[in-house]
């Protein structure tokens, strides 16, 4: 034969193929196709959105803490040193960059804050105290780059002159977190306009709890906030430096983004005097071992449901060519070849995958995708956001696609490959 007749042949073989497949599809029963693309568009929801929420409610956390924390480049103190060194060169580094739009100089320390200093204890009493990690920021340009006067769920936020206030994170507080074990202390009975008394490197101060932040950041929920003059003062902060640096870049900035201008700071060797991260080298490590845990979780949830797909189209394709074997055997009978006829409910498998795949796409993009981002799923330690992005949903959906087909070949070569004159007689 030659390469013009096989090609004509093959060409023969899929117009065949597609009017078989055509007239199947038709002549079958409605609430059977229903069905069907049904079990598809819930397949395929089941593989994206159950991996999305796993992933998401990690994805929205990595979110968290980049705004309302790290910001997208976070400059700190290196480990051997007490204060980012060269604070204000790397400052008026920064502050000249097109891609910054707002620098917040912090400094941090140590403490103890106790609310039981009035008065005298008993012996068989727990002090009303803790250690907290306290840190000291200009309210206004703070909350430029995290937004962090939107969390605040009791009280109000710092003014910018309130020499006395404190901001306390939920977390240390029994009324957000009541957990009583002995290596985590909150504090009891705290309400907002209390006096606190504050002790940083043997100094101490009292204060005034103006209100608490619960923002789901650990890096806020477990600090104190107060002014940068007056901890400075405290912790006898002489010099001009600092302890941490956030960096607000144009908003739509990406990793790439924050990377670039982490590496104008290296160039101008600010690595001796810091520790320079983007947002995503400061995410906390736990926080990158459970996405990829959930990622994990996700996909073998989504697997089982590929797998009841493919069971599911199987059944039916098998099914369907086992009632139609006699005409399956009339049609090799008459000529047609038997590739059309496996090509056939190939073609039937790709149009249940891609039907109900569709309407799976429509669902998720066009309804539950924007839903749950303007209604975040509310969790403990995080705003739940369904994290479907375009390239792994399309890898999701061919996986779907490829199974289905395979789904559907097997079962039509069983009976395509069966003796003709047996299946006309139906033996």
């Amino acid at each position: 034969m030659s390469t013009k007749q096989k090609s004509l042949s093959n060409g023969n073989i899929w117009r065949v193929a597609f009017f078989l497949a055509y007239r199947q599809i038709k002549r079958a029963s409605l609430w059977t196709t229903v069905l069907i693309i049904a079990v598809m568009t819930l397949t395929f929801l089941n593989l994206v959105v159950v991996n999305g929420v796993l992933v998401g409610l990690i994805q929205s956390s990595v979110e968290a803490q980049r705004e309302r924390g790290t910001g997208d480049v976070l400059v700190s103190r290196l480990q051997q040193k007490n204060q980012v060194e060269k604070s204000q060169e790397i400052l008026s580094v920064l502050h000249n960059l097109s891609d910054v739009t707002v620098v917040s100089p912090r400094y941090t320390a140590s403490g103890v804050l106790n609310a039981d200093y009035r008065r005298k204890l008993r012996q068989d009493e727990t002090p009303n105290k803790l250690g907290a990690s306290f840190v000291g920021i200009d309210p206004i340009i703070e909350d430029k780059i995290t937004g962090i006067s939107k969390y605040i769920v009791e009280g109000a936020y710092l003014q910018d002159n309130d020499v006395d206030g404190i901001i306390i994170g939920a977390n240390f507080l029994y009324k957000y977190t009541p957990i009583e074990t002995a290596g985590f202390q909150t504090l009891k009975d705290i309400s907002i306009g209390q006096k606190l008394k504050l002790t940083i490197n043997g100094n101490s101060k009292e204060v005034i709890v103006r209100g608490v932040i619960k923002s789901k950041v650990d890096d806020n929920d477990f600090r104190v906030f107060m002014l940068g003059t007056e901890l400075r003062k405290l912790i006898g902060r002489t010099d001009v430096n600092v302890d941490e640096i956030a960096v607000k870049l144009l908003p739509g900035a990406t990793e790439a983004d924050s990377a670039r201008v982490k590496q104008i700071l290296l160039n101008n060797g600010f690595d001796e005097d810091a520790k320079i991260q983007t947002f995503v080298e400061a995410q906390p490590k736990f926080l990158k071992d459970i996405a990829a845990t959930f990622g994990l979780l996700g996909n073998m949830i989504g697997s089982i449901g590929l797998a009841v797909a493919s069971i599911t189209i199987f059944i039916v394709i098998f099914v369907n060519a086992i009632t139609r074997r006699k005409f399956i055997g009339i049609l090799k009978g008459i000529g047609v070849h038997p590739k059309a006829i496996e090509v056939s409910y190939i073609m039937q498998s790709i149009f249940y995958a891609v039907t109900g795949t569709v309407i799976g796409l429509l669902v998720l993009y066009g309804f539950l995708v924007p839903f749950i981002d303007a209604h975040p799923i509310n969790f403990p330690f995080s705003d739940g956001i369904l994290y479907a992005p375009y390239f792994g949903t399309f890898i999701r959906s061919l996986l779907l696609l490829i199974t289905t087909i395979i789904a559907g070949y097997i079962p039509a070569r069983m009976i395509v490959k069966k003796n003709t004159l047996d299946a006309i007689l139906g033996r």
